[in-house]
């Protein structure tokens, strides 16, 4: 089952946040303690494994991602590239500090089957003071194949407190 905000209310606060390192963040939603991202459930997607420089996201694609031809958006592969990469860097930012994508890049190797559950794994090349590095694939959890790679630039920021 997919746990998910059901509103801003719901989600952590920035200093809740700002007092965990992100990978214990990352761990509180895969243990349920933390709300888990709402655009998930949206789309179809949860956290399934998580841990030091690495994020697995698991979903099935179903017809609400679809374009008017029928087949999997080309946003969904993205959004859930941005998702794996970029929490695989979020386990390497420290106490104190956020992080955001500065931009990202995806390839689109193979169709997915609506209906086929995949696995999303973001693994981090370089997570410094200011920057984090990231690649990530999309694998069928059946078959193997592999559905797309991407890779992603993260800026990550200490947060001072006036």
């Amino acid at each position: 089952m997919i746990k998910h905000a059901l509103s801003p209310a719901d989600l952590l606060s920035t200093d809740e946040v700002l007092a965990m390192s992100g990978l214990e963040f990352m761990q509180g939603i895969l243990d349920g303690e933390n709300p888990a991202p709402p655009i998930g459930a949206t789309m179809g997607y949860h956290l399934h494994k998580v841990s030091e420089g690495r994020a697995v996201f698991r979903g099935t694609p179903e017809f609400n991602v679809t374009n008017p031809m029928g087949t999997v958006h080309g946003g969904w592969y993205g959004t859930l590239l941005d998702s794996a990469m970029a929490c695989a860097v979020m386990t390497r930012v420290p106490r104190g500090s956020v992080y955001t994508t500065l931009e990202y890049k995806i390839n689109i190797t193979r169709a997915i089957p609506l209906g086929m559950t995949i696995d999303c794994i973001g693994t981090v090349d370089h997570a410094g003071r200011s920057t984090g590095v990231a690649s990530g694939e999309i694998r069928g959890v059946d078959d193997g194949k592999l559905y797309a790679t991407g890779s992603t630039t993260c800026i990550i920021m200490a947060i001072k407190k006036p």
